[in-house]
């Protein structure tokens, strides 16, 4: 395979079709080389928000593309490989989400945008691991409900003075790291200052020396005047890392800490998505409405 024919083609296509190509931070390195702009879910919303292009190609998983066609309703929304989904955001439905709505009356729902669109159209507002705690302590509510990941959940009810409901969902990827595999990989690095992200389990956070999510991890990097750091997050995040970062180390812990989900977009994707215009993810109107009203609340909170 001629990687620079690919390359060339995209980039080709990209100009033809007036389009835009964002790439999560976990995506595979090639992708992400090519993409115009790269980040964390926070960083892309507001990307997807703001151009003036055409078409938005979203090289993630299919929540994000769903987010991008919300923000984005006179934009075509491609997302590249149409299998590309998100364990985490299955594991809460709108029929389940009114259920707990129902058990707990007048409460706000903060979704975090790892959610599908039909549920954060029943939400009240959406959050990223980014800006989740300043979310929820803007709303006046003494209790909310967060949704779907209990470990994010955990972490916001400890920063805020709330009652929080948690939803007992999970990112699969980083709720299976182990707290022991954390210590062993400080003990043999001593000098690595760790950072983990907030989905991870809260016993890892207790280890952790900076929670923060993906694009938070990237800013601390670039400013930190330490050469080593220990990654708690999926390892794509690699990719960007060694490119701002040159003179310093990272390290994993032993673990595998790879979303299969976020690799299957290929170059080869890439340029038939562009190529043929699909898969392109919409979103209906009576959905995209609430939804969209969900994520303009936190859009409209102001960043730090």
């Amino acid at each position: 395979m001629d990687t620079t024919l690919i390359v060339d083609d995209i980039l080709r296509l990209a100009k033809e079709r007036d389009a835009l190509i964002l790439a999560h931070n976990y995506q595979c390195d090639e992708i992400q080389d090519i993409a115009e702009i790269t980040g964390d879910s926070l960083a892309l919303s507001i990307a997807a928000a703001e151009t003036e292009k055409k078409v938005i190609v979203f090289c993630g998983v299919h929540f994000m593309a769903e987010s991008a066609a919300i923000l984005a309703p006179d934009k075509t929304v491609l997302l590249p490989n149409k299998d590309a989904g998100c364990p985490m955001a299955d594991m809460v439905t709108p029929a389940a989400l009114q259920k707990m709505r129902d058990q707990y009356p007048g409460v706000p729902v903060v979704a975090y945008v790892n959610t599908s669109a039909a549920t954060k159209a029943l939400s009240d507002i959406c959050c990223t691991s980014a800006n989740a705690v300043k979310v929820v302590a803007s709303l006046p509510d003494d209790e909310v409900i967060l949704i779907p990941d209990r470990n994010l959940g955990q972490y916001i009810a400890s920063h805020v003075d709330k009652v929080c409901h948690l939803w007992e969902g999970c990112c699969p990827i980083h709720d299976q790291l182990l707290s022991e595999q954390v210590v062993a990989c400080k003990e043999e690095h001593p000098n690595a200052i760790c950072m983990a992200h907030p989905e991870c389990p809260p016993a890892v956070l207790e280890v952790a020396d900076q929670i923060l999510s993906t694009g938070g991890m990237l800013e601390f990097a670039r400013t930190s005047s330490h050469k080593s750091f220990i990654i708690a997050t999926e390892r794509g995040i690699l990719c960007q890392l060694r490119k701002d970062n040159p003179d310093k180390e990272f390290i994993f812990p032993e673990y595998e800490f790879i979303c299969e989900d976020m690799k299957r977009t290929t170059l080869e994707d890439l340029r038939s998505c562009l190529q043929n215009m699909e898969p392109q993810v919409s979103v209906a109107e009576e959905i995209r409405v609430p939804a969209h009203r969900s994520l303009e609340r936190m859009l409209a909170i102001p960043r730090d």
